[in-house]
């Protein structure tokens, strides 16, 4: 267990700053650590000091309920954070993003999406600077600002949406639990988005013609247990029948299928990929589906996961056989944001299918965006790494992952925004 999950168990270093009273709880699976109760205000005040110098955590308990404090990470620097430097647990992500939208306001909202399946607030972000701004477009791609056009210049519409509306762009993190990687890039390019342009690897600039809506974690239950239980679960936590002994659905299958009637696979609900019976089973999925209907003039979906360095381009996710009818522009937007990503730090990425580069998954996502919310530039990417670490890559390859996907994300976008203004 890291640092940052301790609530109070407190490092060697703070056990010396005084000496009171020792209180152990234990629980049916003993956690290495000693929880210390500090009652005089002056030690408090020293604890606390500590404690926000090594970016631990501190349980106050009232009469009522312990009260959670977490430290305050400093999101008014891309660069500079420790927040991107570790992998966090659900409250403290859930943190990280309230503290955006905070630090953010004129930019930045926390959105609700619904409930997962234990009750669970499921949140995003929408990123947006407000509606499309001509003055914006003078901005080059580094972010930084040109010569701003004539005032006498006929406006532009804004590429791929209505006059003063942006274009959307959805970004979604890790449906299943275990892909960490995920959440930890999807909190990396939402901070990016904010940042500063002077900063590097920023994205702000793409927000004169863009709105982000991300979801770092679409699978709250299952991200949870993965801290709390065990690290490599997959699913989400849904009890699925009052007979069965196992529980859980595979998010990435619970869409609708409309190409066949054959069964919904695997039928076993012990199964990893197990659908469940139904399409939109999982209310985590419903939600998700419910939400990205309502927003507006979205042309990018792009769905992170781990592991495998992987672009999957094509969707019809349920054969080999088809291809969709905008494969063309899908796998050129592909290769260049395979390059784009490559730029940055070196890395590798196969593009094509997900059928033909792993299997078949009916049900799948991407495909739902794909044909039923008309997302023309809707992709799947497979995060660091090959198979070395798999689902447990080492939190000093967080950064390099999330410099290496805003290449990715900008490339589309900016792929995106030229196919429209030719249109």
């Amino acid at each position: 267990m890291t640092a940052k999950c301790f609530s109070l168990f407190l490092v060697a270093a703070l056990l010396n700053l005084v000496s009171c009273e020792q209180h152990v709880f234990h629980e049916e699976k003993p956690r290495n650590g000693v929880l210390r109760r500090f009652s005089i205000e002056s030690v408090v005040q020293q604890v606390l000091a500590a404690a926000e110098e090594h970016n631990l955590d501190i349980w106050h308990a009232t009469s009522s309920f312990p009260a959670r404090y977490t430290v305050e990470w400093n999101v008014t620097s891309l660069q500079n954070t420790t927040f991107h430097e570790s992998y966090h647990p659900l409250y403290e992500v859930q943190s990280f993003l309230n503290q955006l939208a905070n630090a953010y306001p004129n930019i930045t909202r926390v959105v609700k999406l619904g409930q997962s399946a234990e009750g669970r607030d499921m949140t995003g972000l929408t990123i947006s600077t407000g509606p499309y701004n001509e003055a914006e477009e003078g901005e080059e791609d580094e972010g930084k600002k040109t010569k701003k056009k004539s005032k006498k210049s006929k406006k532009t519409k804004t590429p791929g949406a209505r006059d003063g509306e942006k274009m959307g762009f959805v970004i979604v993190g890790a449906q299943h639990a275990r892909e960490w990687i995920a959440t930890a890039t999807t909190t990396y390019l939402a901070h990016a988005l904010m940042s500063n342009s002077s900063e590097p690897h920023s994205l702000s600039y793409l927000l004169a013609h863009f709105d982000f809506h991300i979801v770092p974690m679409p699978n709250p239950d299952g991200y949870d247990y993965t801290w709390e239980t065990d690290r490599y679960w997959y699913k989400n936590r849904q009890i699925i029948g009052p007979y069965e002994k196992c529980i859980g659905l595979d998010m990435n299958r619970g869409q609708v299928r409309n190409h066949d009637t054959k069964p919904r696979e695997p039928t076993n609900p012990c199964s990893h990929w197990y659908p469940g019976t139904r399409p939109f089973e999982s209310p985590e999925v419903n939600n998700i589906a419910n939400w990205v209907a309502t927003l507006p003039n979205v042309v990018g979906f792009v769905d992170l996961r781990s592991y495998g360095q992987m672009r999957s381009v094509f969707t019809l996710f349920y054969t080999c056989n088809r291809l969709p009818k905008d494969a063309e522009d899908q796998v050129e937007a592909a290769l260049g944001a395979s390059h784009a990503l490559k730029a940055i730090h070196g890395t590798e990425f196969q593009v094509g299918s997900l059928c033909s580069m792993l299997y078949p998954a009916p049900g799948n996502i991407l495909d739902w965006m794909y044909a039923r919310e008309a997302i023309k530039y809707s992709y799947v990417a497979h995060l660091r790494d090959t198979g070395t670490y798999g689902f447990s890559l080492p939190e000093k390859w967080i950064r390099p992952t999330g410099e290496e996907t805003i290449g990715m994300i900008e490339y589309i976008a900016k792929f995106i925004a030229k196919q429209a203004k030719s249109t």
